[in-house]
């Protein structure tokens, strides 16, 4: 289970990433409205991971008690 819960956040990492490179290349076309939007989708990816890498932490630390 770990390793699903670490893929998913290894995931969100990635869409997080493309998201920021898609909002770069939002802004150097000069589409800041949609650089907006992209860095939006970014964060939202990021906090996703986020959780799901406390859901591994929480679930790794009950297991070791």
């Amino acid at each position: 289970m770990p390793t699903t819960h670490h893929s998913a956040a290894a995931e969100r990492h990635l869409q997080a990433a493309h998201a920021h490179e898609a909002a770069a290349a939002s802004h150097n076309q000069n589409d800041h409205l949609g650089a907006h939007e992209q860095s939006k989708r970014a964060q939202e990816f990021s906090r996703e991971a986020h959780e799901h890498t406390e859901q591994v932490l929480k679930q790794e630390s009950e297991t070791v008690k």
